[in-house]
């Protein structure tokens, strides 16, 4: 039995599709804030089963019968270290032989303001006894393909990562990546994964792209920190959400969202889906 946590997220249902592609779906566990939100992959097979990672006592249940467990990292921001111990805690009570947690690409070595939660949860798989292996996932692109259309609407794509190198891939790569660990007969406890595209671009880049696309000139436009919190709070964003991605921009600047290993690719037997891919299917 394999358990995905945060299944009804964007991240989670992607990879139980791929789980579905390499087990039979009886044997995967869909753990869920609202399994009423997990309805489709009920009607697939798949157990779906209340998973709260505030409530210890929903991830005990969810965990019955779990031999391996992937842990997708909390999004509640300054709540995800307490909430990820309570996953790794159920986990331990069950006995399972394997879990695995989407870290941060180089996350002990990051700039990203976001590394310390990750770092922590990384240092608590470290002490549990549980074997473990490490996702650390880059950036997904889908992250600045949110705002393509509003840099048209306003003339210009903003972001504080200046020339920075980004080595983003889709969000599909990365659950094909997990669902491959978790499903493989190699021996996983203890590697640890650096995932991250191909081909590396910078914001300037995507602009460029855009433009292309579009047929109109979009500018990147590089602003200072605050700047660019104050424009994504301005364009409706929570103010914590804010911070956190004009801080991670200014990590790419610091060359946080870089690798170029290809481990990612490696994984999954494939080039990873370029920017140019992803743009050119956005506008399609």
């Amino acid at each position: 039995m394999i358990v995905v946590t945060g299944a009804s997220g964007q991240l989670g249902h992607q990879v139980i599709k791929h789980l579905i592609g390499k087990i039979d779906s009886s044997q995967i566990i869909a753990a869920v804030r609202t399994p009423e939100k997990a309805s489709d992959l009920s009607a697939l097979g798949v157990q779906v089963r209340e998973a709260d990672y505030s409530k210890p006592d929903t991830l005990k249940t969810a965990f019955e019968g779990a031999d391996k467990i992937l842990l997708i990292s909390s999004s509640e921001l300054g709540q995800r270290v307490e909430q990820h111990r309570n996953v790794i805690e159920a986990a331990k009570n069950e006995g399972v032989s394997l879990i695995a947690y989407t870290s941060l690409l180089h996350a002990d070595t990051s700039p990203l303001g976001l590394a310390g939660d990750h770092i922590e949860t990384e240092k608590e798989l470290k002490q549990c006894g549980i074997p473990y292996v490490l996702l650390r996932n880059g950036w997904y692109t889908e992250n600045y393909l949110a705002s393509v259309m509003p840099s048209i609407e306003h003339g210009a794509f903003i972001g504080s990562a200046g020339t920075g190198q980004i080595s983003s891939a889709a969000r599909d790569d990365y659950a094909e990546a997990a669902a491959l660990v978790m499903t493989s007969e190699e021996p996983q406890a203890g590697k640890v994964y650096e995932l991250a595209g191909d081909e590396p671009y910078t914001l300037s880049d995507l602009a460029a792209l855009i433009s292309q696309e579009s047929n109109k000139e979009i500018p990147y436009v590089n602003l200072p920190e605050n700047e660019f919190k104050e424009a994504l709070v301005g364009a409706g964003l929570p103010e914590p959400l804010a911070a956190l991605l004009s801080n991670s921009d200014v990590g790419a600047a610091k060359g946080g969202l870089f690798d170029k290993k290809g481990e990612l690719s490696a994984l999954i037997g494939r080039p990873t889906t370029t920017l140019s891919e992803m743009v050119k299917a956005l506008f399609a």
